[in-house]
């Protein structure tokens, strides 16, 4: 469900009644003659929907967590709070760039229309920018040559969906400054070669049992899960363009399940 395109509907149909009303209805009815029902709900809510279409739009938008690819970081059941200006002042519904401000940096986390459906928004970490040479083998990240160090914190147990029990190794990992917490399950493949798809510029990526290395083409970037073993990412379906941008997420505004989780930073 495109909720823009429902809210641009709205807006359009209620400013419409509006405009109309106070341009031609209001003048033909006798005073104190009460507004009819069909005009003065449409009124009552065209602010209203205004408002809320200009802060989605422009400035921040409500999401929330629908999966366990990016834990520890982000449970499921998170609604977090997504910067709609840090990546550029975009047009609502066509996703068109109108300013730029900001590009993605290395370590962020983004939300952006998921390239295979464009309907759907995936959030995962900015791993690769545009011309760097990512490389994901025997479960070591190495970025331009340089490999990203991973240190042991511990043991993180989660239940996903089916209530099937996971045993994974936590790691801090550190990039473009940005420290957070990776997960490692030991006794899982380090790529499932069978579920990597055809996709855009699928040619400058190179897969083997050990993992693969690609070059990210320019105006594209290179997404990954903090769960490395349990993420759909770029690692599968390839780069994702900077027109599917959607925004930076900064803040935890709610979970049902932890209240101690409300307010916190995304990092």
């Amino acid at each position: 469900m495109n909720f823009a395109l429902i809210m641009f509907v709205l807006l359009v149909v209620t400013g419409a009644i509006w405009l109309f009303d106070h341009l031609v209805l209001k003048r033909a009815r006798d005073p104190g003659q009460p507004e009819p029902w069909w005009i003065e709900y449409p009124k009552s809510f065209f602010p209203v929907i205004l408002v809320v279409f200009l802060l989605r739009s422009f400035l921040v938008e409500p999401f929330k967590i629908p999966s366990g690819s990016m834990l520890p970081t982000l449970l499921v059941g998170d609604f977090i709070l997504v910067n709609k200006f840090t990546y550029g002042i975009r047009l609502p519904i066509l996703n068109v760039k109108l300013l730029d401000v900001n590009h993605p940096q290395r370590g962020e986390i983004m939300v952006f229309r998921y390239p295979e459906n464009p309907s759907l928004d995936y959030i995962k970490r900015v791993v690769g920018l545009p011309g760097d040479r990512i490389s994901y083998r025997n479960k070591h990240l190495t970025i331009n040559g340089e490999e990203v160090k991973a240190a042991p914190a511990g043991e993180y147990n989660y239940v996903e969906s089916g209530l099937n029990f996971v045993s994974t190794l936590r790691f801090s990992e550190v990039l473009g400054g940005h420290q957070h917490a990776i997960l490692l399950q030991s006794d899982a493949p380090t790529l499932q070669l069978s579920g990597v798809r055809s996709f855009p510029s699928r040619d400058n990526c190179t897969y083997n049992d050990s993992g693969l290395t690609c070059t990210v083409p320019p105006g594209h970037y290179f997404m990954m899960g903090d769960n490395r073993d349990s993420s759909s990412d770029s690692r599968y379906w390839g780069f994702v363009p900077e027109q599917n941008i959607v925004g930076k997420a900064f803040l935890i505004w709610w979970n049902f399940d932890d209240f101690k989780r409300i307010g916190r930073s995304i990092n």
